[in-house]
């Protein structure tokens, strides 16, 4: 008996072991899929390690938030980074406390003084999304500095709805030369307090609950994203009183092993007087330079790539973005080049411009349209991008609308 018992608790031990290192192993794994590098009580956050832009140059830091270890109902976050062209150290630091387990309910305080692109838009919910190269990074030249003081209520209505609120006070100053006519007078740099208020909603997602965690187990599609943005004049000393509304959903049909296509449509609009630090880019990733090869640079994930870089702003726009990856080629088990189909359209306008002082740009009332192809995973997880510019905002120097970029696709 005794020595069966042995032989079965041994037995045990060389099955259990590995298993239990494997699982060990899986989520390490997808601790760096989603960007962070585990340790004990804290996660780094490997957003921060290194980036590239036209105005920091190199920028390099930490940032971090703690885990589940240090508490359960108490995280701490943080980050600070250091711009070796402007000579600039940036950091953030906050926390939140759980108000609610079942709802997933936190409160989160915050203190960021950093940069931020001009015309960009984030949405609340949008969950992390880590890459380990941001590509349009790269070329962004167009930032306002920004010290931000926040408060944030993350709030899980059901398992599909996601909400966040946020109230948030901020000093703004463009790093560029820039005006904004307002009551007759220019302001160069200005304080804007906003509330917001951000829904997710994933009708067609799976979830299930997981050591007392709610866990997605399939995406569905389609995804809608709803986020509602207002400005107060002269609340903590705000000088704009504007309102934005912002829309996005995405849906895809179809497996990149089998061929998968995908549909992505963002939209916002804005009403009231809104400075340019505000107002929409439609994510241009083109650098102004004469040359095919003198803007040969990386494509985005979802970005204008013919688009120049400043050339368009508006105060509403919709952006329509088609995708369909066919089946990979299977040349290997290891090697799999993929050709993705792409067209992009993008409409928008602005009421006045004129408002705007010392800035030259367009209007998308027209149109804009390009179109083109990838061919990924050709080495490395490094590709190649073709994108052809046509329509209403063709050029007249025919090299002008093309775009040929290097992608890159990496997945954990």
């Amino acid at each position: 008996m005794c020595a069966t018992f042995a032989y079965a608790q041994k037995s045990s031990e060389t099955i259990l072991e590995p298993t239990q290192d494997s699982i060990k192993k899986r989520a390490f794994i997808k601790h760096l899929g989603n960007g962070y590098l585990p340790t004990k009580y804290f996660n780094f956050d490997l957003r921060y390690l290194i980036k590239y832009n036209q105005y920091e140059a190199v920028r390099t830091g930490l940032g971090g938030v703690t885990n589940q270890n240090f508490s359960e109902k108490y995280r701490i976050t943080g980050y600070g980074v250091y711009g070796f062209r402007d000579h600039t150290f940036k950091y953030s630091i906050g926390g939140g406390f759980r108000l609610a387990e079942k709802t997933n309910t936190w409160v989160n305080l915050s203190y960021t003084d950093d940069l931020r692109e001009t015309g960009s838009t984030k949405f609340l919910t949008d969950g992390r999304f880590f890459q380990f190269f941001e590509p349009r990074l790269l070329n962004i030249d167009l930032f306002h500095k920004l010290i931000t003081k926040s408060i944030n209520l993350e709030h899980q209505l059901n398992p599909k709805l996601f909400t966040e609120a946020e109230f948030a006070v901020s000093n703004i100053n463009p790093t560029y030369n820039y005006g904004y006519v307002l009551d007759n007078t220019i302001v160069n740099s200005f304080h804007i307090s906003t509330a917001k208020l951000s829904l997710q909603w994933n009708p067609f997602s799976k979830f299930e609950v997981s050591e007392n965690t709610l866990k997605q187990t399939k995406k569905g599609y389609p995804q809608f994203t709803l986020q509602y943005t207002k400005s107060f004049k002269d609340v903590f000393k705000s000088d704009f009183n504007f309102s934005k509304l912002d829309f996005r959903t995405v849906y895809k049909i179809g497996s990149e092993d089998h061929g998968l296509s995908e549909i992505t449509l963002v939209s916002g609009i804005t009403n009231g007087n809104t400075p340019l630090t505000h107002l929409y880019h439609a994510y241009p990733n083109n650098i102004n330079k004469s040359t095919i090869m003198q803007r040969f640079s990386v494509a985005g994930l979802n970005s204008f790539e013919t688009m120049y870089f400043n050339e368009f702003f508006s105060d509403k726009f919709t952006t329509v973005q088609f995708k369909h990856y066919l089946k990979p080629f299977n040349i290997s088990e290891h090697y799999k080049p993929q050709i993705v189909l792409i067209t992009r359209y993008a409409l928008g306008d602005i009421k006045q411009p004129e408002l705007h002082q010392n800035v030259t740009f367009g209007s998308l009332k027209k149109g804009y349209t390009e179109s083109g192809f990838e061919l990924n995973k050709l080495l490395f997880g490094f590709g190649l991008s073709f994108t052809y510019r046509y329509g209403a905002y063709h050029l007249p120097e025919f090299s002008n609308n093309i775009a040929l970029k290097f992608t890159f696709n990496v997945t954990l």
